[in-house]
């Protein structure tokens, strides 16, 4: 199936580039800032099911209506618009809003919308608005619970919630600064945390992270826009070094009172993932990840104790454990609980009961489940997205919880995400692929289209761009397959030679070559192209959704398994007799930095030119979390700190080298390109190097055209 699949996929990649046939050039700002606007594809914003219904709604174009309709038919019409909404918003004296975002749907009449930190609930048929929660500007995580019709939201190191009769409590709250509730900044995001508040089923509890980051080192961030320029310090647990201490703690709404959760058993150096709530509201559950990243014990508490109950299970693995979800309890059989793991080597979902007995593996094969979209209403059929048809594409599936059989309800190759109704009977489909921009149908159970909702056209139909395909490499292991993605300049003289750039990521939870628009790549790399460069992306091992031996070679030596893999890239490319194999740049952001810095100093003959922006330079000086899965600590891996750090490369970079860091980047510190030029200095080695003062870890909005104009007149200059 999936060979079948592929072949079929590599006869249209094949021919991708050719339906691009117009004279029309892209201009820089085009490629950078207009392929978010003019030259996106069309799109039904937000578009979601509005309740348990079968009618739909999206926000139109300009974002201030809201369009609707049903499962049977392509008519939409006018539902509410931002004007509706704020006469009713003042007439109740309440705050006006400018546009729709962030709207969900309570039922078929009733949505959420939240704009800024205002909250209202608002009822479409009567056009009144049934509730609002003013939450202070302040406030920065704001979660809603419908069950008790509240919100909860941390505001410096204090936590709150508001009923709707707008009571203000504040239940968590500490003088020390280094004491913080409720962040989803707990273990810097790493674990799938995107939250730190967490409602329990039926509202009656909150659940929360408490922080001490007292013993944590701190790092300078310098804010350069005052007069004269200010220091802000943030906690940031390097490599090796001591880290924060979190726990967990369930605040009674009812009893105005909170327990501790008891994870502390003689170890608090460890981390807490996958929060969960029993559906009784009686028990939650943790999953504790071992410092070194190896051993997980997926616990059992009383929440309403505090009291540890039992260790349902205990996943291990000599390099690393890496849980990024939650259990999935089913709706009905309460008792009963999916769980994501890895450890058939493939992602999979699992099925246990809350004694912690496993009932079955209930998807299973040699690739990986990317979402989960829920159970049938028998409970005998769960929906997922996963890459069962071939690893560069997602597919929709309904698969039988006892058989495991599959059966695929997206029929179109490339990249498909589903937003199913409440049983199950019908799914909106969004689908991307390389030679469609955008479209999104209604299908049903059985994987047939119900109604056709959108087709977008080619916003790039009047652009003369550059061929593309996209390709399978082995490994440098010599097995294993890797995708690339080549784009070549529009009418190419295959007589002439042609500098090229790889882009480069490289590093683990990411893949940049998908069957998706334009190949998942960005519309600068088909600039590029234009201006006649070639422009190639390969997706080496380490990187994400191939599974776990694919990705986990990169242990204790990060960067050394993947230049491997990319030379073979750079092999296959100087076999091609229309590449100038003298003239090779490359470019690469955050782990694509340190991946560039990387190529450019392990391989200096190769690489002609290299911009990286915000690379890490050395292990030690990357947190604590993600650095330390892959790398172990300094102090048990020094070897692999020492090889892998561009500090002790750099002597032997020959190219010309631009390094792009922001000036206050709290992900990859600054300190990373500081030493950098540092060493560069001591040893007579001439680096280029540029800041963006005020940019975090990336730079965005306008800012963002100056940066590529950077990155583009570099290889210009010197390509």
């Amino acid at each position: 199936m999936r060979q079948k699949t592929f072949l079929l996929l590599a006869l249209v990649l094949l021919i991708s580039g050719t339906v691009f046939s117009q004279e029309k050039k892209l201009t820089l700002e085009d490629a950078v800032w207009n392929c978010w606007f003019d030259l996106a594809p069309a799109n039904f914003n937000q578009i979601q099911w509005r309740g348990d219904s079968y009618k739909y709604a999206y926000i139109a174009d300009d974002w201030t209506t809201i369009m609707t309709g049903d499962y049977n038919s392509g008519n939409v019409d006018k539902l509410i618009t931002v004007y509706e909404v704020n006469t009713q918003l003042l007439a109740n004296s309440l705050k006006k809003i400018s546009y729709f975002s962030d709207i969900q749907w309570l039922s078929e009449d009733v949505f959420l919308h939240r704009f800024n930190n205002f909250v209202y609930i608002f009822d479409v048929k009567e056009k009144e608005v049934v509730t609002s929660f003013d939450v202070p500007d302040e406030a920065e995580d704001i979660f809603y619970s419908k069950e008790a019709n509240s919100v909860a939201y941390n505001m410096g190191n204090e936590l709150h919630y508001l009923d709707s009769k707008r009571h203000y409590i504040k239940f968590a709250a500490d003088f020390d600064k280094n004491i913080v509730y409720g962040s989803n900044y707990v273990h810097r995001q790493e674990f799938g945390i995107d939250k730190g508040i967490f409602w329990s089923p039926k509202g009656n509890y909150i659940a929360f992270y408490r922080k001490d980051e007292s013993m944590v080192a701190e790092y300078p961030v310098i804010d350069f826009t005052t007069f004269p320029a200010t220091v802000k310090n943030i906690k940031y647990p390097m490599a090796g070094q001591v880290s924060e201490e979190v726990t967990l703690r369930v605040y009674d709404i009812k009893q105005k009172k909170t327990v501790n959760i008891k994870t502390d058993d003689g170890e608090k150096d460890h981390y807490l993932t996958s929060i969960t709530w029993d559906p009784s509201e009686q028990f939650i559950y943790i999953g504790i990840l071992n410092r070194d990243q190896n051993h997980l014990k997926f616990n059992k508490y009383n929440a309403l104790t505090g009291d540890f109950v039992m260790t349902l299970f205990e996943e291990t693995h000599e390099k690393y454990v890496e849980p990024e979800n939650p259990a999935i309890f089913f709706p009905e059989s309460k008792n009963y609980f999916l769980w994501y793991s890895e450890r058939d080597g493939y992602k999979h979902l699992y099925w246990y009961d809350t004694d912690g007995n496993l009932i079955k593996q209930v998807t299973k094969g040699t690739w990986v489940v990317t979402d989960f979209y829920g159970f049938s209403e028998d409970e005998k059929s769960v929906y997922i997205q996963c890459t069962a048809e071939c690893g560069v594409q997602r597919h929709v599936y309904e698969v039988n919880i006892n058989s495991g059989k599959l059966n695929l309800l997206s029929l179109e190759h490339g990249t498909n995400n589903a937003a199913f109704t409440t049983d199950k009977k019908y799914f909106i489909n969004k689908l991307s692929s390389v030679d469609i921009p955008n479209k999104i149908d209604i299908i049903d159970d059985k994987g047939k289209v119900k109604t056709a909702l959108l087709l977008a056209k080619n916003p790039l139909k009047e652009y003369k761009l550059a061929d593309a395909k996209m390709g399978i490499l082995k490994a440098a292991d010599g097995q294993t397959d890797l995708y690339y993605y080549i784009v070549t300049p529009p009418d190419m003289d295959k007589t002439k030679k042609y500098p090229v750039i790889v882009y480069v990521y490289g590093g683990p939870h990411a893949q940049l070559v998908t069957d998706t628009w334009l190949g998942g790549v960005s519309l600068w790399d088909y600039y590029m192209a234009q201006e006649g460069y070639i422009v190639f992306t390969l997706d080496n091992r380490g990187s994400a959704d191939r599974g776990l031996e694919f990705e986990n070679v990169v242990f204790r030596n990060l960067g050394i398994e993947e230049m491997k893999d990319q030379m073979e890239g750079i092999k296959y490319l100087t076999s091609l007799s229309y590449v100038d194999e003298n003239r090779i740049g490359v470019h690469g952001w955050s782990f694509g930095g340190f991946m560039t810095t990387s190529l450019m100093t392990t391989y200096p003959e190769v690489f002609k030119v290299g911009v990286a922006g915000g690379p890490v330079i050395d292990w030690k000086y990357y947190e604590v979390m993600y650095g330390e899965r892959y790398m172990d600590t300094p102090q048990t891996n020094p070897e692999g700190y020492e090889s892998t750090s561009i500090l002790n490369k750099i002597q032997n970079l020959k190219g010309r080298l631009l390094v792009i860091h922001g000036g206050i980047d709290p992900v990859v510190v600054p300190q990373n390109s500081m030493d950098l030029l540092l060493k560069s200095q001591e040893l007579g080695i001439n680096i280029d190097f540029y800041m963006y003062p005020n940019s975090e870890h990336n730079v965005r909005g306008k800012q963002r055209i100056h940066l590529m104009q950077k990155v583009t007149d570099y290889f210009k200059t010197y390509l």
